[in-house]
């Protein structure tokens, strides 16, 4: 599809740019990654870019300038992103963040109204902790305890105890993000329901190849074959905070060595040659990172207490059964 920047009589033809054809919105930890990576090698779907964010700016990193690659801030900008699309291409992206964002539903409508949606939603306890050790890893979380990371949201709702070095504060208001049939709602109230594609990640862990399929029938694109499973490794449990943080710096300093900051310049210049061109050496992870702690038996069921009411609506919106499959009807 394409979209248009208008110009005046005496200037040159209009120009038109390509626009997504379609977008996985969400949610994080739920196979989002691993799905585009399989539908990437698709021969007739052209994914530049993961996660431009570029629907969601108020979720993006407060330190993006920082960051390890220049995501698109205009429309121009990112819309370039797909010229590279063949015309027997179907363009895409992945944001895992267009799903909890409250405007992004409208923001995608009004530059690719003929879109197709793909949503993938897992259990919330599961699928909160995960994403709580992973924002402990990214350094928007600093409580390495998922249930000490919970007591704190009602202060973080205030606006308090939020880490000084929190890329993204509006990501630790946790129970914001397992409000699903609200973030789906938003997404039928701006595309027809034709045109958004609902996926439980428990029936893509089940059948990688039948969950593709079923992504590429939706987008009326022709099965080529068998499809090749994409695996993402377990993220590890961080050890010691301040070798996380440290770790942070030393890779902002070898990649921005020109900053203005004068912190990252210095660390730059007393950083030995070579001793982190490759990333961190594994004698530094091994003293930073620890295998993931087993779950909290009596935390994940006090949250699935909490979280049933939304659960059983979510089941009811979307037709199925989530309180069984899910395990929240053993809770009883």
């Amino acid at each position: 599809m394409t979209a248009s920047t208008e110009t005046g009589p005496e200037e040159a033809p209009v120009q038109r740019s390509r626009a997504p054809d379609f977008l996985i919105v969400g949610h994080p930890k739920s196979g989002t990654t691993a799905l585009s990576q399989m539908l990437a090698h698709h021969p007739q779907v052209y994914m530049p870019l993961k996660e431009t964010r570029f629907f969601a700016p108020e979720l993006r990193s407060r330190f993006r300038s920082l960051g390890p690659r220049r995501l698109p801030e205009t429309l121009d900008a990112y819309l370039a992103l797909f010229a590279g699309a063949g015309p027997d291409q179907l363009a895409g992206e992945a944001s895992p963040e267009y799903l909890r964002s409250t405007e992004a539903a409208q923001r995608i409508a009004a530059v690719a109204p003929d879109a197709r949606i793909v949503t993938i939603f897992r259990e919330p306890v599961s699928f909160l902790r995960s994403f709580h050790l992973q924002s402990v890893h990214n350094h928007v979380e600093t409580a390495k305890s998922f249930k000490r990371a919970m007591e704190l949201e009602p202060a973080r709702r205030r606006g308090k105890r939020i880490p000084r070095l929190s890329q993204t504060p509006e990501t630790l208001l946790y129970s914001d993000h397992v409000r699903y049939t609200e973030q789906l709602r938003r997404f039928h109230d701006r595309f027809p329901s034709e045109r958004v594609l609902v996926l439980i990640y428990d029936d893509f862990r089940a059948d990688n190849a039948g969950t593709v399929k079923r992504v590429l029938d939706f987008l009326e694109l022709p099965s080529t074959g068998e499809v090749a499973t994409v695996e993402t490794r377990p993220l590890a449990a961080v050890r010691s905070q301040t070798l996380h943080q440290l770790g942070r710096a030393v890779m902002l300093a070898k990649r921005h060595p020109d900053t203005s900051n004068p912190l990252l310049r210095g660390l730059n210049a007393a950083i030995p040659s070579g001793w982190f061109d490759d990333g961190l050496p594994p004698w530094w992870k091994r003293a930073t990172y620890k295998p993931a702690e087993k779950p909290d038996e009596e935390l994940m069921r006090e949250l699935r207490r909490r979280y049933r009411p939304q659960v059983e609506e979510f089941g009811s919106y979307i037709g199925r059964d989530l309180l069984a499959l899910w395990g929240y009807a053993e809770d009883d």
